[in-house]
């Protein structure tokens, strides 16, 4: 034998079916990652043996792997041994070292280089148990518990078949389920070609993954290995063939039935069989002369380079079980100036265990933020893309103001530690046209019944003033299962704005419309959510407790986020200016330029009486504006302007409203 096949089996290996174990023994010679031999022999006094085949990035090995090191320790002195497995083509020692490392696992875990014991064993996924008895024969394969699965954390496992199969072994009974099916990431075996199909990484997957999966799937972001080579796509190919064929990856929930969004991440059927086709053929590398130039991005930002980094002043510890409340942490970026924010990117510095962040702006003056109200700065859930606003729309963050982290953590059964940061991209001011706003439908009445299969739930959002949409987001928590976005028309037209016939907890997106949509004055956007509470949901942490509103993650929520601008704002026409009198009034100057020919405009405004006393406005001018010029005393005023005598609008130029029928506001210093 090879050094570097690492593998010799001196035995067919006993498979467990419907029927009893058959005798024939296991037995290997493989390497760790420290390059130090082991065979079963080296532990031939134990009664059990536990051989778990691992990968150093799956993220549900990632989640099992303290689980097993507990069960180990437990087991330890009644005689039952442990080896951890790694196939992986793609894992090298270096980071099955880390793996062990990080959870400080007391068994060793071996390089199935080849993979020689996998197929032996006929094992398929990480994490996968097999326990021998004392004769080496497999008695039990399959998961360890019914805990965790794909797009499955339930707050406990409701079975423990690793525990019960060493039980039963050690006892010398029969394992009543000796075989249960395996869930998690597929094991990365040796190519089984040397390159010859007709679909190559070079020349189509590697175009695929830049386009689709490189922006998280690199070093340093949330996703849990690496796609930006040949190596590390080929090692996860059968595994991205799975995950694209079942629509898991790349992570998107709304249903092409309505709606069309330019953040869409669904892949093409041209893609998909690309895909396909390339791991039906052993997923060749092909001539590397034909990738394509490697993508570049901002030293690991997905968003322009940021004018202004902020990290939180000190680490969040996380324990490691139980529910934590939210931890609230104000930043003072001091910032001297106004600024408009275009774009913006929070990077969790531990996207395990970071739920959602959610950064507010508290303006000076004010003491506290409304949280629960809609209108926030930037967010992060997982799956969430960052927010990079359309040309000419920003978020304006006055001078003086604070920035205030919400965070929501779920602790993963080890102590751990978070300290995020959030990135911001700054407009040029005399670009911006519209100021992004953020609503909501919540329901706050929420009130789930214990075991209730289909809790409906209903929230809305009403423009009381013509806007442009520009995006949605829907919030649930564990109990969620499907969410739609309806708008009703003043005319009494319907349409279905989003639907998400499978909310998923962990995939939280912002859904960005591919066009922005006009909503007229008085459009009504009704939020449908269904709840299953019932135990058929593997994620519900309690179907027999009746469930409320909430913030933590066993309680619940119904909230419809969506940004908007209000469709009639232009910035670029300017606030009001003012000037100053030797007897503290002031000389104002308004001026509106209408989008179309209009016969008159006047100003009304509140110290001047309102109807009462409206003001009439020359033009229009060269540039199409009409203005006027009123004294004012110092103070706060509200004013609107009048067209044809008949409809009152706000000042396009000007930000700031007040009052319900959202008068524009002038603020002039006493």
């Amino acid at each position: 034998m090879g050094v570097h096949e690492l593998v010799a089996l001196m035995a067919l290996v006993g498979l467990v079916g419907s029927g009893e174990p058959a005798k024939p023994t296991v037995d290997f010679r493989l390497q760790d990652h420290r390059g130090a031999w082991h065979t079963l022999d080296e532990i031939r006094d134990r009664n059990v043996i536990v051989i778990a085949f691992l990968g150093a990035e799956c993220p549900l090995a990632e989640a099992y792997a303290p689980r097993l090191a507990e069960v180990a320790r437990t087991f330890e002195n009644r005689g039952v041994g442990f080896f951890g497995i790694d196939a992986n083509r793609q894992d090298g020692p270096v980071a099955i070292g880390r793996f062990v490392e990080k959870h400080d696992l007391p068994f060793p875990v071996l390089m199935d280089v080849g993979n020689g014991l996998a197929d032996r064993l006929g094992a398929e996924r990480t994490p996968e148990v097999f326990v021998l008895d004392g004769s080496r024969a497999v008695v039990y394969r399959g998961r360890i518990d019914d805990q965790y699965a794909i797009g499955i954390h339930r707050p406990s496992p409701t079975r423990h078949d690793l525990v019960d199969a060493i039980e039963a072994a050690l006892a010398g009974r029969p394992v009543a389920t000796p075989r249960m099916e395996a869930v998690g990431c597929k094991i990365g075996r040796a190519a089984k070609s040397a390159g010859g199909g007709a679909v190559t990484y070079a020349r189509e997957v590697s175009r695929i993954l830049n386009l689709h999966c490189v922006s998280c799937h690199r070093p340093g972001e949330i996703a849990p290995f690496s796609l930006t080579d040949y190596r590390q796509a080929a090692g996860w190919s059968s595994m991205i063939a799975e995950v694209v064929q079942e629509g898991r990856m790349p992570p998107w929930h709304a249903s092409p039935d309505h709606g069309q969004f330019s953040n869409e991440a669904r892949l093409t059927p041209s893609e998909k069989k690309a895909i396909a086709d390339w791991v039906a053929g052993g997923s060749p590398e092909g001539n590397p002369t034909a990738l394509p130039p490697p993508i570049t991005f901002a030293e690991g930002w997905r968003i322009p380079k940021p004018d202004l980094v902020l990290e939180m002043p000190e680490e969040v510890v996380i324990p490691a079980e139980g529910s934590m409340p939210y931890v609230q942490v104000t930043i003072d970026p001091k910032l001297t100036r106004d600024v408009w924010v275009r774009a913006s990117q929070v990077r969790p510095g531990n996207p395990s265990v970071l739920h959602h962040l959610v950064v507010t702006v508290q303006p000076p003056g004010s003491k506290r933020v409304d949280q629960s109200g809609g209108d926030f700065l930037a967010a992060y859930a997982p799956g969430m893309p960052p927010r990079i606003l359309p040309e000419g729309v920003a978020r304006l963050v006055p001078a003086g103001s604070k920035f205030v982290f919400q965070l929501h953590y779920t602790p993963k059964g080890t102590r751990q530690v978070d300290r995020s940061r959030i990135g911001l991209t700054f407009a040029d001011p005399s670009t911006v046209k519209k100021d992004l706003k953020s609503g909501m439908g919540i329901d706050f009445r929420l009130r789930i019944s214990a075991g209730d299969p289909d809790y409906v739930a209903k929230a809305d959002f009403r423009f009381n003033q013509a806007g442009v949409l520009y995006s949605l987001m829907p919030h649930m928590h564990l109990r969620g299962k499907s969410m739609t976005f309806e708008a009703e028309y003043p005319d009494g037209r319907k349409e279905i704005l989003l639907d998400v016939p499978r909310y998923e907890f962990d995939w939280q997106n912002l859904y960005v419309l591919a066009e922005p949509k006009v909503m007229p004055e008085g459009t009504v956007i009704h939020c449908v959510g269904h709840f299953d509470n019932s135990s058929n949901n593997p994620n519900n942490p309690n179907p027999k407790r009746n469930v409320t509103f909430g913030e933590q993650t066993n309680d619940e929520m119904l909230v419809g986020y969506l940004n908007y601008a209000l469709r009639d704002q232009d910035l670029t026409q300017g606030q009001p200016t003012a000037r100053k009198l030797d007897d503290g009034h002031y000389e104002v100057t308004f001026r509106y330029k209408p989008e179309s020919p209009v016969k008159k405009v006047e100003l009304a405004c509140k110290p001047l009486g309102w109807e009462k006393n409206l003001q009439n406005m020359t033009g229009p001018d060269a540039d199409g504006r009409y203005s006027v010029q009123v004294t004012l005393p110092a103070g706060t005023h509200e004013y609107k302007f009048v067209i044809d005598g008949q409809k009152y609008i706000h000042d396009p130029g000007n930000p700031e409203q007040a009052g319900f029928f959202h008068d524009s506001v002038i603020r002039l210093a006493r």
